[in-house]
């Protein structure tokens, strides 16, 4: 990289928590976030956020009228970049918004749709609100922000592709702080039954419905949870750093069908080796993977990793047996563990999944994420 770009915050709104001590104290704790709850008419396996934190989602909504109107994604897209903001000392507004979302206005889209086929009619604000540009938007209106804003959808990828941008805006010396994440409130009927319809989706409510790294399943175990997550990018270093995006890559897999992942995962085989390609790969601590709980997602990205570096290989681990697959937020919840893991010097594993390649220190964290289509994006972070 030209020049070291510093991740000066970073904020998340999940069932992990708000607060960093909250979010870190919860991935000390081996249990699951997942439970029961009913979605629709059925009951499905889902990562909600906590009672509290949906009040503080009401309460947000309660607070402006113009507030009244919009889809959970945007609400906690807007509680989560304001904290990010804040974390990061930023008192002007002259900063870029970049946040995305794999699925949109899920809630909104739905209930409108329903209207629609109910009666032939839709509310007023019906297309405003389910347009997915609507996030970064309203989250710039928010905090009063003079930048650019751009919103965009590449699946499970998002959050991640947002971060690929900042990077471009302030390498290009088009903007001096740049404000990227994903958002997703996914827990809609029509939603999971897509998931379900796919075959992905767990269906045993055992001690850990979600068996992500767990290379032996015989069974796809995807969950679904919900939230935000943001980081507030700045150019070269800062007294204020809580690391720095000291490498990154990006590929897409030939497709064969929509959803499709080849066996060795190559796409992720060529976003690692561009991520890497100014480092030692026995320098990399950790790689946390994207392992969405599929059978082949999980193999084929292992299998990419092995590829890439032999017998040096890091430790591994991933999230979402605790918090959920949150699609577009996904790979921004990520880099919040891989800092997390950072600041305390701590490898957070995966309960059921024994760690082969012990590190004594911390100091580079691979993040991975893909979406459908095989689009893969890999971030290098670093003390």
């Amino acid at each position: 990289m030209k020049t070291p770009i510093a991740i000066t915050s970073i904020a998340s709104f999940s069932a992990l928590g708000k607060t960093t001590d909250d979010v870190w104290n919860e991935y000390l704790n081996p249990k699951t976030l997942i439970v029961e709850k009913q979605i629709g008419n059925s009951n499905s396996l889902v990562v909600p956020l906590s009672a509290k934190l949906a009040d503080q989602v009401q309460a947000l909504r309660d607070s402006d009228i113009k507030y009244k109107s919009l889809d959970n994604s945007v609400l906690y897209a807007i509680l989560a970049s304001r904290e990010a903001v804040k974390k990061a000392g930023w008192d002007d507004s002259i900063f870029g918004v970049n946040i995305g979302s794999s699925r949109g206005a899920t809630q909104l889209f739905e209930k409108h749709h329903q209207e629609f086929l109910e009666t032939g009619k839709t509310p007023t604000l019906a297309s405003p609100t389910t347009t997915l540009g609507n996030i970064s938007t309203w989250v710039a209106h928010d905090l009063k922000s003079n930048g650019p804003e751009l919103s965009h959808s590449i699946t499970c990828s998002t959050a991640l592709h947002a971060l690929l941008n900042g990077i471009a805006w302030l390498q290009a010396g088009m903007a001096d702080k740049f404000l990227v994440g994903g958002s997703e409130a996914p827990l809609t009927p029509f939603t999971i039954a897509q998931m379900q319809a796919l075959k992905i989706y767990a269906k045993t409510n055992d001690e850990y419905p979600c068996r992500a790294l767990d290379l032996d399943k015989i069974k796809n175990s995807m969950v679904l949870g919900e939230g935000a997550a943001m980081a507030c990018l700045e150019i070269g270093v800062q007294e204020n750093a809580l690391g720095y995006v000291t490498g990154f890559g990006y590929a897409t897999d030939d497709l064969q069908h929509s959803i499709s992942i080849t066996d060795e995962a190559e796409c992720f085989q060529k976003s690692m080796k561009m991520a890497l390609q100014n480092v030692s790969l026995d320098e990399v601590d950790v790689v946390v993977m994207h392992a969405p709980g599929t059978i082949k997602g999980d193999k084929s990205e292992y299998k990419a990793i092995q590829k890439v570096f032999g017998k040096t290989l890091p430790m591994l681990t991933t999230n979402k047996w605790k918090v959920g697959h949150t699609f577009g937020a996904s790979g921004m919840l990520n880099i919040e563990l891989a800092l997390l893991m950072m600041q305390h010097q701590q490898f957070i594993g995966v309960p059921f999944v024994m760690e082969k390649n012990p590190r004594k220190a911390i100091r580079n964290v691979l993040i991975n994420a893909v979406g459908f289509g095989g689009n893969a994006v890999s971030i290098l972070v670093s003390k």
